[in-house]
């Protein structure tokens, strides 16, 4: 049955990915906070929350980035459009998201706002946000407070608990944005006010050019200005050198507020300003009623529309703007006429384009669900702007930065040269992009634009990212940190998946992918395996607080750790590379040979895993059935760390199937690969399949054995261990009552299971690997389940849970793992969802404005399924789209 006609939306990806229209120029690429950011760091001592602290914000003009409340820009980010909201009783305009800093909360950073991503289609062309803007004085100095006073044992102290929103006393802020055409934006602002009584309430549609004329004699500085009236809209014209020229036009007749996007310096520095208007001139007089804040000239580089608005109590206000390239004559002096048309088409067509993506059994609650999941993966889209040898030498126009930094944080990166709208992990709590984050934001964005995900693989092994060594970069904050290498996986899933959808496999991306993942995967080999015997090293490796010592630091008596997780993502690693050269090899034999090379290192690694002498010297314990850490000391002793966690499940993402027909058509690679298993007979214990001559039928390379897989899942899929109502735990609960405990230089050190957020400071403290359950670790599991399925099929069962008498395929166990995770968003029997069962979000479940929102968390609690951590962390988390299309609920 053929496919019908392409949907609007489909049409405006494929003139986006042909370049014949750019529907993606303008999107949600304005930053949800810039202040506090290594980008903005021009300390000594690297301290970047002091630096650049939030009461600076509204003052400073960023060197690298803007933020904003719902903001747009674009993709250069030259121009960028966002609201600001007074309630007529806080000390400054609401112009940004605010949050504790990571040494002021009790649990590091965390965003004190409650904002919801509601929709967004993969161009844009439509989308919705959400926030919830409290009508009394906003309780910040209450959040420091109370947050600094408490340990880390006790909650987070949250916005709900301050009772900002009791009796409703708040203001529900709906912001619409659709495109009539690439440059051309209707934006429709909704405020509600959900009190009991009337209300006043400012609001201020902001423009605003970036400031890059501060830094460099060169750069010219763009304009804004009060156009001509058109009929009774206002008109603010904008210019740019590159972008051109823009008009927003305002509904009816706001007042119209105009200063400058540079630094008060009078105000953060106590020195004189070069020029009367800055950055928080239309502050200064909104709030403060200081009429010479703002230009009488009606010109500057930062401008808003200043309404009024008396929202009636449980009614709303509305208010439209079109933001656009064409001038008042062109839009004949109706700019907004055919703004209420454009809105209700894109919003339909954006319903018709969701409808095509999401499985017909899903409920209307788990179909919401995936449609918010999608619309938080899309809105997380940031513009990421960071040249590591301007930020280390300073500017022309700027003080010299001090001579530290050039031995400093991220100091051997130089090459580094960032400038693009990147897939964030969140845009306040890390509006930066992370190497394993981004991998798994790319598996549900295939789903629904597989062009955008493969760009973002590629991105990150560009040569200005990747480094001249091969590494790719972790994280702002250290650039040289280890993530785990995921990538290799990411793409062979993008691939497939967009193969899936279309048909046909992008084999160019493919094959681009694969030569510059090999680079990384030598770094990997060359650096990572201290004593090249194919067990490797990696510090933290994304999971934090996991270990009983911080992986990434100096270890105790000079030890050198070989990690279970570190060689099982390697192991993982080969297969990945594995099956992406078989697959390039079915269109050029040359690939046949790098395929050879993959497929015996895996069994190298698989080897060194399982196969190294004594009990002691093992990565596996026949003793426990499981995997662990090894410290090995100088003296050539060693000790196996017996923590039960996640590190010793990641063994179960390296699996392949050798599928039969790539073996048929490849003779090449299967003349090669049973000369290997003829003349290496120690190394097919990791051959899960080969016949009685020693030829190759069909084979699953995998690092546990069919023996090793029953014991691993026997722990997994038990309830008192691993397995929880919502998914996998990251640490085995049997720590509950047995902490693992080591002593060692002088110092005592212990694992408990912890299984909400962090209550020790390892790693900053704002997330936890000894109890929560991750995503994307969650994610693997399923996935390697099902891959274990595929070659030893319905005939092998295990208990699930263990105990229970239950006897279950290892595909109905990937499944039921799968809908315990989705589960945790959708409402149960008793209306409530697990992601809010905590104290004090009661109205998520109740409040019939509250009710159907979600909030997609960075881990949840080990027991309850609680959101914890960042709550909008859609990137990873993101993921539950995928499950929910796979699994259902």
């Amino acid at each position: 049955m053929s496919k019908p006609s392409l949907t609007a939306e489909e049409l405006r990806l494929e003139e986006s990915a042909n370049r014949t229209k750019h529907w993606k120029r303008w999107g949600p690429y304005v930053s949800e906070r810039a202040w506090g950011t290594v980008r903005e760091d021009y300390s000594a001592n690297g301290d970047a929350w002091n630096y650049l602290p939030y009461e600076h914000s509204r003052s400073k003009a960023y060197r690298w980035g803007e933020d904003g409340l719902a903001g747009i820009c674009d993709r250069r980010q030259h121009l960028c459009f966002g609201i600001a909201l007074w309630n007529g009783r806080d000390p400054h305009l609401k112009e940004r998201l605010y949050g504790l800093t990571g040494p002021e909360g009790n649990h590091g950073e965390d965003v004190k706002e409650y904002y919801f991503y509601l929709d967004s289609t993969p161009t844009h062309s439509y989308m919705k946000w959400l926030y919830k803007y409290p009508q009394a004085r906003f309780p910040y100095e209450e959040l420091v407070h109370v947050n600094r006073h408490r340990s880390r044992r006790e909650p987070e102290y949250e916005l709900l608990d301050t009772g900002v929103f009791d009796e409703n006393r708040y203001y529900d802020v709906f912001v619409e944005y659709a495109k009539g055409d690439v440059d051309d934006i209707v934006i429709k602002i909704t405020c509600a006010n959900r009190g009991p009584e009337d209300a006043t309430l400012h609001l201020l549609p902001t423009l605003w050019f970036r400031n890059t004329w501060t830094w460099k004699k060169e750069d010219v500085k763009p304009w804004v200005r009060r156009g001509a009236d058109a009929g009774p809209t206002r008109v603010i014209e904008a210019d740019h050198p590159i972008l051109g020229n823009r008009w927003l036009y305002c509904q009816d007749s706001p007042e119209l507020l105009f200063t400058e996007n540079e630094t008060n310096i009078e105000r953060l520095y106590n020195a004189r300003n070069p020029q009367p208007y800055v950055k928080d001139g239309i502050n200064e007089y909104v709030v403060h009623g200081n009429h010479h804040a703002i230009n009488p000239d009606q010109t500057g580089t930062k401008a808003a529309a200043h309404y009024v608005l008396n929202v009636p109590a449980g009614g709303e206000s509305t208010v439209t703007l079109r933001l656009c390239n064409y001038d008042p004559d062109t839009l004949e002096l109706n700019p907004l006429g055919a703004a209420e048309q454009i809105l209700a088409e894109r919003k339909q067509e954006a319903d018709e384009f969701y409808a095509e993506r999401m499985p017909a059994t899903l409920s209307e609650d788990g179909k919401n669900v995936q449609r918010q999941a999608f619309a938080g993966m899309l809105w997380t889209k940031q513009f990421f702007y960071y040249v590591i040898e301007e930020w280390l030498d300073g500017d022309p126009l700027q003080p010299k930065p001090p001579e530290a930094r050039q031995k400093g944080r991220n100091h051997e990166w130089r090459h580094m040269f960032c400038e693009d709208v990147i897939s964030m992990p969140d845009k306040w709590e890390y509006p930066w992009f992370a190497a394993w984050d981004l991998a798994f934001h790319c598996v549900p964005l295939a789903q629904i634009d597989p062009d955008f995900a493969k760009e973002q693989l590629i991105l990150m092994l560009r040569e200005w990212y990747m480094h001249p060594n091969g590494q790719i970069p972790a994280y702002e904050w250290k650039f040289e940190d280890v993530n785990p290498p995921v990538h290799a996986w990411a793409a062979w899933r993008v691939y497939k998946i967009e193969k899936k959808i279309k048909g046909k496999g992008d084999l160019a991306f493919l094959e681009r992918i694969f030569h510059k993942l090999m680079l990384n995967f030598n770094w990997w080999v060359n650096r990572k395996d201290a004593e090249g015997n194919n067990v490797f090293q990696g510090g933290f490796l994304g999971l934090d607080n996991i270990g009983v010592f911080d992986r990434s630091a100096v270890l105790p008596e000079g030890g050198v750790l070989e990690q279970s997780d570190a060689t099982s993502w390697m192991g993982m690693y080969s297969l990945n590379l594995l099956a992406i050269a078989l697959e390039l090899a079915l269109h050029n034999k040359a690939y046949e040979d790098v395929a050879s090379k993959f497929y015996e290192h895996f069994l190298y690694i698989a080897d060194a895993m399982s196969h190294r002498g004594t009990e002691d010297l093992g990565l596996w314990s026949d003793k426990d059935g499981f995997y662990y850490d090894i410290l090995q000391f100088p003296n050539g002793h060693s000790l196996k760390l017996r923590v039960r966690s996640m590190v010793g499940l990641i063994p179960l993402f390296a699996v392949q199937m050798m599928e039969s027909w790539w073996l048929e058509q490849l003779p090449g690679f299967r003349k090669r690969m049973d000369w290997f298993v003829k003349n290496r007979p120690e190394m097919i214990h990791s051959i899960a399949a080969v016949d009685e001559h020693g030829s190759v039928v069909q084979q699953l390379l995998s690092l546990p054995n069919t023996g090793q897989l029953r014991r691993i899942l026997k722990v997994l899929l038990d309830e008192t261990e691993f397995l929880s109502d919502h998914g996998i735990r990251s640490l085995s609960r049997y720590h509950l009552e047995n902490p693992y405990i080591l002593d060692m230089d002088g110092a005592r050190n212990r694992v408990d299971y912890d299984p909400a957020e962090s209550t020790i400071p390892m790693f900053g403290g704002n997330s936890n690997w000894r109890g929560p359950i991750w995503f994307p670790v969650n994610y693997l599991i399923i996935e390697s389940l099902q891959k274990f399925h595929h070659f030893y099929g319905d005939d092998f069962k295990v208990e699930c849970p263990t105990g229970s008498g239950q006897m279950m395929t290892l595909w109905e166990v990937a499944s039921e793992i799968s809908r315990r995770l989705s589960r945790m968003f959708l409402r149960d029997e008793h209306g409530k969802r697990p992601v809010y069962n905590q104290a004090g979000m009661e109205k998520f479940d109740t409040d019939p404005h509250w009710k159907d929102l979600i909030l997609f968390y960075e881990y949840f609690h080990g027991d309850t399924g609680a959101g914890l951590g960042a709550s909008h962390q859609t990137g990873w988390t993101g993921l539950v789209a995928k499950l929910l299309s796979q699994s259902g609920e």
